[in-house]
């Protein structure tokens, strides 16, 4: 007697059909027929539609970056995962922010189904595997100070989903990410953001409108985050790691932005603390010393506006004023 119950690719396969990112685009079947330039303008045509659909998504991502920015502040860390494009956008994410804000590496941690080997080719079966992902976060150490952003364009992924769910049963807060409307992913977090940016150019490839969203929610999530723990100052980045020459010299451009100061008083105050480009902005509006700006960092948790306003804060002794930063 044969058996009417499909089988697990059939279920597998009707539930990819119901994926707004997984649809099927008839108008352009023969795509490949066309001329380079006439394909190119369409790419760039659908890729339009992926800033406005993050637009309405707006509440929801502000939402989770004053929750993320709440742990943080409290020493927790930020930790993304995902598998496949997604897991690399979040290891992408997750390496930019020490040089970019002087982050410890262990501060926002990348996780990729698969591990390493995963971040340039394809690790067979390992975003089927819940189990990677709890062994994973709990290789971590994860405690109910720490975040868990899932990261998957399908919203099914069962990596980024056991580490949402893994990590919400721990405590953490959890966000779930992703690019299809009503998934798993984000019913199983805390914060769902949905970003549904509408059918692929080529169907089911994720890595490009969805990815594209992806990569605009997580830039968010990391660079506002900073901003409200005091990693700026106005729109500059004075947490940045000067680890080669161009660094360097970005680094003496911040200061002489933030503090209007001549290039000599600028190099005096980056000696004075060891190029620490935040404290020697402090050294030059506050008219501290190196050691004095670094404690009035310490009592203000990083936040240089903070430290500015304190007591020990003389005010600059050149009678420049503080710019409008």
């Amino acid at each position: 007697m044969t058996s009417t119950s499909p089988s697990p690719y059939g279920r597998l396969r009707a539930e990819l059909e119901s994926l707004t990112t997984e649809a099927f685009r008839p108008e352009l079947s023969e795509i490949d027929r066309l001329p380079t330039l006439e394909i190119a303008r369409l790419m760039n045509a659908e890729d339009t539609a992926v800033p406005a659909a993050v637009a309405e998504r707006l509440p929801q991502i502000a939402a989770a970056i004053d929750a993320v920015a709440e742990r943080m502040a409290r020493g927790g860390r930020l930790i993304y995962a995902g598998a496949g494009t997604a897991g690399r956008l979040g290891v992408l994410d997750a390496s930019e922010c020490p040089p970019t804000f002087n982050t410890d590496p262990a501060q926002v941690v990348g996780l990729i189904a698969g591990g390493r080997e995963a971040m340039v080719t394809s690790v067979e079966g390992a975003e089927d595997s819940r189990e990677l992902a709890v062994e994973a976060l709990d290789a971590l150490g994860l405690t109910a100070d720490d975040t868990v952003v899932g990261i998957s364009a399908s919203g099914r992924t069962p990596y980024a989903i056991g580490a949402v769910e893994h990590a919400r049963a721990r405590g953490a807060l959890t966000i779930g990410l992703a690019c299809n409307a009503h998934s798993a992913l984000a019913a199983a977090a805390e914060h769902g953001i949905e970003i549904v940016a509408g059918p692929e150019l080529l169907t089911g490839s994720t890595r490009l409108k969805a990815g594209t969203a992806q990569k605009l929610v997580l830039n968010m999530l990391s660079t506002i985050t900073m901003i409200r723990l005091g990693k700026t100052y106005g729109n500059l980045m004075v947490d940045v790691r000067a680890s080669n020459e161009k660094l360097r010299a970005r680094s003496r451009r911040i200061v002489a932005l933030a503090t209007g100061a001549p290039d000599e008083e600028i190099e005096r105050a980056l000696t004075a603390t060891d190029g620490e480009v935040k404290d020697a902005i402090l050294v030059l509006l506050a008219g501290v010393d190196g050691p004095t700006a670094a404690r009035l960092l310490t009592e203000s948790a990083g936040h240089l506006r903070a430290a500015l306003a304190a007591p020990d804060a003389r005010g600059p002794e050149t009678g420049r004023g503080v710019p409008a930063v």
